[in-house]
């Protein structure tokens, strides 16, 4: 892979804007400990800046510009992007932290547009939770079109664009099953189902690119610098994404059976009255 990374250079301005948010976070997020000691514990913060980091290696890192040398870096991006970041950060339960963290100014717009209703549409999406499921997987397979994939591939604007959806509809996505702040109307006996049946589509996409006799994205026939012929690539990468994707969705819904199955989940009542009872005391200190 000599000369693979020669386009790359260091993401100055990515790489501010995540520790803007990982310093807001951590600004908010000692505050609440102040109030409350026990609430949000650090290994949901550390959450947070592990779902940065997954970011930072994907949008960042060299693999930003490898993913147009290989298609299976490009599967590794988009997989950090889509179903690695945003089940970390939304673990942190960020809602708080970053209100808090935010200059007062701001924390009061916010504060408004969420009591005007501004974030209404949203709550409503999240609550039925097949909308998040149809459009997360819609949009994965939508991407994966030959012509939409190559478009991407030629224009870094649609780049940035297909990145930013996989990542807005992986926030999606997730919602419904780490609830960090809303409950949603899927019961948590049916997440399971949910996840195991977003792992289907990806099977069938994965199981096309490992199974197929040709290359289905023809501008890695011409990439520079390859090590590996563009057919046993497109197969890593299908193999990557059936593996990959089946162990992110598959061990959540195995450790949610569990809870669901286990006597100690009638705690979850109390915890989220404790949940509301810390915003209003951490929002009440000055």
């Amino acid at each position: 892979m000599h000369g693979a990374t020669d386009g790359w250079s260091f993401p100055s301005g990515l790489t501010t804007a995540l520790m803007v948010i990982a310093v807001t976070y951590a600004r908010g997020w000692l505050h609440v400990r102040r109030v409350a000691s026990t609430a949000i514990p650090p290994w949901r913060a550390g959450s947070l800046f592990l779902g940065l980091v997954a970011l930072w290696v994907a949008l960042g890192s060299p693999l930003a510009v490898m993913d147009h040398e290989r298609l299976l870096v490009h599967m590794v991006e988009h997989v950090l992007v889509a179903s690695v970041a945003p089940p970390l950060i939304w673990l942190s339960l960020p809602v708080l932290p970053l209100w808090l963290g935010v200059p007062q100014r701001l924390g009061r717009r916010a504060h408004a547009a969420i009591a005007g209703g501004a974030f209404r549409p949203f709550r409503i999406l999240v609550e039925h939770p097949i909308t998040p499921w149809i459009v997360a997987t819609l949009t994965i397979l939508a991407w994966h079109i030959p012509a939409a994939f190559e478009m991407a591939q030629q224009s870094p604007s649609w780049h940035w664009i297909q990145r930013a959806t996989f990542f807005a509809t992986g926030l999606l996505f997730w919602w419904p099953v780490v609830r960090p702040w809303s409950t949603v109307a899927l019961p948590r006996f049916a997440i399971p189902l949910y996840l195991f049946a977003a792992t289907l589509p990806c099977d069938a996409l994965s199981a096309f690119l490992v199974f197929c006799d040709r290359v289905v994205y023809r501008q890695y026939l011409a990439a520079p610098h390859v090590v590996t012929p563009a057919l046993e690539d497109q197969q890593a990468a299908g193999a990557f994404m059936w593996v990959s994707i089946t162990l992110i969705y598959i061990l959540p819904a195995i450790v949610l059976t569990v809870r669901a199955l286990s006597p100690a989940r009638q705690r979850g009542g109390n915890r989220r009255t404790d949940t509301s009872s810390t915003w209003s005391r951490a929002t009440a200190e000055p």
